[in-house]
């Protein structure tokens, strides 16, 4: 096997990462240096959701499997970029939407929605994502899909200022089936050949809801 090009997915981590409102911001410090220490090491303070990251089950359940207990399988498999760009702001991704792409959705395939909406990271607008509709989560699930992967902030829609948090369907349908989202990807616009193999592993953060990721997607062969 060889792996003729990768592109990468992930946002860069740091103090001006974007985060979910509420969340706390990473903050790196320094705390050796190669001038007075010999080497250089870097804090890191940050929250599990933090940058381009995948939820573990027990995000939204408490007997939920955690992030360093997941099957890593779910992070590592052939990828199906389900286009739906151009949509408006805070719509919804229904089950008309995945209607093209049906023949390709089988067990173990990750889904990947391209909104296109990357583009707005690191601005307010980034939160009136496009989102994924209930009945669309319940027939991924249905299909035997375990893991989704959106580049936006979240698969479910984010409350505008002043509104009430909704229900979270897509969290709790795909975490309920024991499976993963990955959150805040990118790029996915540059994945143009067929069959890409995605890969996100988390950091095995341990006892944790979830974790960030270093996504990418192989062209094989």
């Amino acid at each position: 096997m060889r792996v003729s090009r990768i592109v990468d997915l992930s946002h860069p981590l740091g103090r001006t990462t974007q985060v979910y409102p509420g969340d706390p911001v990473p903050v790196l410090t320094t705390v050796a240096t190669v001038e007075r220490d010999g080497y250089h090491v870097t804090h890191v303070s940050m929250s599990s959701q933090s940058g381009t990251h995948a939820d573990a089950p027990y995000h939204f359940f408490s007997d939920g499997t955690r992030i360093d207990r997941l099957d890593l399988r779910l992070f590592t498999g052939p990828a199906v970029v389900v286009d739906v760009t151009g949509r408006p702001a805070r719509s919804a991704i229904g089950t008309d939407d995945l209607a093209p792409y049906r023949s390709l959705l089988r067990p173990g395939t990750i889904v990947l929605l391209h909104t296109g909406w990357s583009v707005y990271h690191g601005t307010d607008h980034y939160f009136a994502h496009p989102y994924l509709s209930g009945a669309a989560a319940a027939e991924l699930v249905a299909m035997g899909i375990r893991t989704v992967g959106i580049d936006a902030p979240s698969p479910d829609r984010t409350p505008a200022a002043g509104e009430a948090a909704g229900d979270w369907p897509v969290h709790r349908r795909m975490l309920g089936a024991g499976g993963t989202l990955i959150e805040n990807l990118c790029r996915l616009a540059e994945i143009d050949f067929p069959d890409p193999l995605f890969s996100a592993a988390p950091i095995a953060l341990e006892g944790a809801d979830g974790a960030p990721v270093r996504a990418v997607a192989l062209r094989v062969g």
